[in-house]
């Protein structure tokens, strides 16, 4: 038989599993093999489990993947290039994608085992899980990039005057440069625990997923459920469509407070931030200490009588009244005296901080990506932010055997 596969091959021990990256024998008639494989590694890859979840991890704290094969060498003598590290690295993104899907992806908690906190942070008797959800926008190969990159391979293969393989087949770069790509999060007061999926898809496809995700952890289970949002339709819409068993939809605060902001500097203009009796920044905090101990009923009068104290048709005028638009759209979710009375969160911040964490491998200086590609390094980072990194490994590791 012939021997197909790298001159040299490293073995090691990581994790208390052999590893191995190994040769692969083939000859016409009899198929190929890795005569090693019933020994070392029963997955029988090209590149074994243990080596494949130490390059995903050193991949995920690396600014690129030359870096995280050269950490790699340095720290299991595992010898790889860049190239093999990104396509085994990817790899195993689709691969986590495709287990989320067909419902083979461990989850270590359920909504029951959530205790709900109390408005004096006590835990209660109760349980209690939210779900969050928002748009990310990542950075992605365009098609005239590609065509730039790939007519820069081809002068330096004309200069280098030796006979190559033909280039692969390009593929179809994206039309625009940033795309918005969705997170979907649940979790539960403590963010304890935690679940994020994520998707390239369109709105339905989002939706889809927190259907899915809802009946992984059992979210009908719980006896409170809130969902805690930026106040974009596209969500709201979903959360209505997917006949999710919620209890309530909440605006998120900060959101409804950066509005109130941006109608106090349309008005007063800019004033000093820290200057409490500036009559912009004054009312602003009248308005905001209303919200949360107030009835909406009361919130929007009070709006409603200072935006028509404007003359009419003027600057002022309109910008009270596009406040007064974005609460009324939005005020059955403007609750959050009743959130704060029963120890509900009226923040998104652990939506917010999923979506910088699943991003922040994609967003380096200078980086472009396919979409698909992105997307499979963004599942790897939502595994780990779930807690089902270990349970995700080791369930390949019973397939094997």
């Amino acid at each position: 038989m012939q021997n197909k596969g790298p001159e040299e091959y490293t073995a090691l021990t990581i994790n208390g599993r052999l590893t191995l990256r190994r040769r692969r024998y083939a000859a016409p008639g009899a198929g190929s093999c890795h005569p090693l494989d019933c020994w070392l590694d029963k997955a029988e890859d090209t590149v074994s489990l243990g080596v494949r979840e130490v390059a995903c991890r050193l991949n995920g704290a690396s600014c690129s993947f030359d870096k995280a094969a050269d950490n790699l060498a340095r720290a299991a003598q595992v010898r790889m290039s860049g190239e093999l590290l990104r396509q085994v690295v990817e790899s195993e993104g689709r691969a986590i994608q495709a287990a989320a899907r067909a419902g083979r992806l461990p989850v270590d908690w359920q909504a029951g085992e959530c205790p709900a906190l109390g408005k004096d942070g006590q835990p209660t008797d109760q349980t209690r899980v939210y779900l969050g959800s928002d748009g990310v926008m990542v950075p992605l190969v365009t098609g005239a990039e590609k065509q730039a990159r790939r007519s820069k391979v081809k002068a330096k293969r004309r200069k280098r005057g030796k006979r190559c393989k033909p280039l692969p087949r390009a593929s179809k770069g994206a039309d625009l440069p940033y795309k918005e790509f969705k997170i979907v999060t649940l979790y539960d007061d403590g963010c304890a625990h935690r679940l994020v999926s994520v998707t390239r898809g369109d709105c339905a496809q989002a939706g889809e997923i927190m259907r899915r995700d809802a009946g992984r952890v059992g979210l009908d289970k719980a006896d409170d459920r809130v969902a805690v949002i930026d106040g974009a339709d596209w969500i709201k819409n979903q959360l209505l469509r997917q006949s999710l068993p919620l209890d309530a939809i909440g605006l998120d605060y900060y959101h409804f407070a950066e509005n109130v902001h941006k109608a106090r500097r349309a008005v007063y203009g800019e004033e000093d931030p820290k200057d409490e009796k500036a009559p912009g920044n004054a009312w602003a905090a009248s308005v905001l200490h209303m919200a949360k101990h107030e009835s909406y009923v009361k919130l929007e009068e009070a709006v409603w009588d200072w935006a028509f104290g404007w003359r009419r048709g003027s600057a002022k005028r309109q910008a009270a009244e596009a406040l007064l638009d974005y609460m009324s759209e939005r005020d059955d979710m403007i609750r959050y005296q009743e959130f704060l009375e029963r120890g509900r969160q009226i923040g998104s911040g652990p939506t917010e901080s999923m979506c910088k964490a699943t991003r922040q491998r994609v967003k380096g200086r200078g980086m472009r990506w396919d979409a698909d590609n992105a997307e499979a390094l963004m599942a790897i980072e939502a595994l780990e932010q779930s807690g089902g990194w270990k349970g995700y490994w080791e369930s390949l590791l019973a397939q094997a055997a």
